[in-house]
C-alpha cells in the first residue's frame, strides 16, 4: 500500500462508507414507514419508500433488510374452507374472473364489523374491482340494519348517474338476506345492473373484497389508534380517500388506485 492510500485509508476510519450510508438511510427509512404502518410487508414498504423518496430498489433488498431487523407485516390470514351452493336466483356469473377492463365493468360488495370506543359497528361498502377504489360505504352501530346496505347501493346509482354509464355492471355480493331481497332487487331494477353471488359460505368466490377486509381491519388495529376519533364516520371519511390515493395497491404493482386509474386514462371518482 502506497503512504497517500494508507492515510486516506486511516483519515476514513471508522466512517461508512457509501455503500453502508445508504444501507443505514433504508433502516431508518423502513423504521419509520413500519412504525407508522407496521400492517405493510416489504412490497408495500418498498413502494411508499418510490412514492416518498424516489428511491428506486429492488423489493428484495428491502425484504434483506426487513428480516435482518426483524420486522414483518402483522396480519393474519385465512385457511380454505368447502364450497357451499349456488343461490337459486342469482348465479355466480363472475367465477373468479375479475379481469375487468374499465372502471365501474364489475363491482364487489360485502359487510364487515369495525370496533370503535367498546361499540361494534357493522361496515358496508362497495368496491370497484378494477381500480380497487372504494366508491360507497356506509355504517351502522345497529345488529342487522339494512340501511348501510341501501345507502351503499344508492351511492352506486347517483355515481351511474353522474358519469351518465349505461353498459352493464356486474354486482357481486354474498347470499345475504339483504342482498336476496325483493327489496334490493326493485331498488336498482331501472338500471343496467347485472346480480352476481357467491355460493353460500364460500368467501373465496369473492376473494377481492374478502381478502381486503382482512387487510384493512389489521391495517388499521397496526396503524390507527381508532378511539382516538371521535366517531366512526369521521376515521373512515379520513381513511378512504386515503385509501383510494395513497395506499400503495399490490394489484396494481404498488401503485395508488388513483394513479393506476390516471395511468389508464381515466379520472379519479
Amino acid at each position: 500500500m502506497s503512504r497517500a492510500g494508507y492515510y486516506k485509508w486511516l483519515k476514513r476510519l471508522g466512517t461508512p462508507n457509501r455503500h453502508e450510508q445508504n444501507r443505514n438511510d433504508l433502516i431508518e427509512l423502513i423504521n419509520s414507514i413500519h412504525s407508522e404502518h407496521p400492517s405493510y410487508g416489504y412490497r408495500d414498504l418498498t413502494a411508499v419508500i418510490l412514492t416518498k423518496t424516489g428511491w428506486k430498489l429492488s423489493p428484495l433488498t428491502v425484504h434483506k433488510v426487513c428480516k435482518g431487523m426483524g420486522i414483518k407485516s402483522q396480519v393474519n390470514h385465512y385457511q380454505w374452507k368447502k364450497s357451499g351452493e349456488e343461490h337459486l336466483i342469482y348465479q355466480n356469473i363472475v367465477r373468479n374472473d375479475w379481469n375487468a377492463q374499465k372502471p365501474l365493468e364489475i363491482v364487489a360488495t360485502d359487510m364487515t364489523t369495525l370496533r370503535h370506543r367498546g361499540k361494534l359497528y357493522e361496515w358496508t361498502y362497495i368496491l370497484d374491482t378494477y381500480s380497487n377504489s372504494i366508491i360507497a360505504s356506509s355504517i351502522s352501530a345497529q345488529h342487522g340494519d339494512a340501511r348501510p346496505y341501501y345507502n351503499c347501493l344508492s351511492q352506486l346509482l347517483d355515481l351511474i348517474k353522474k358519469e351518465e354509464y349505461t353498459d352493464p355492471i356486474i354486482f357481486h355480493s354474498d347470499q345475504g338476506s339483504v342482498y336476496s331481497s325483493m327489496g334490493f332487487k326493485e331498488a336498482h331494477k331501472n338500471y343496467n345492473i347485472i346480480r352476481s353471488m357467491s355460493r353460500s359460505a364460500t368467501p373465496t368466490d369473492n376473494p377481492v373484497i374478502e381478502s381486503l377486509n382482512g387487510w384493512i381491519k389489521a391495517e388499521i388495529a397496526c396503524d390507527y389508534q381508532l378511539n382516538d376519533w371521535e366517531t366512526l364516520e369521521q376515521f373512515l371519511d379520513k381513511y378512504i380517500p386515503y385509501f383510494n390515493t395513497e395506499r400503495p395497491s399490490y394489484k396494481h404493482h404498488y401503485k395508488t388506485p388513483a394513479q393506476f386509474l390516471i395511468e389508464q386514462g381515466f379520472h379519479v371518482f
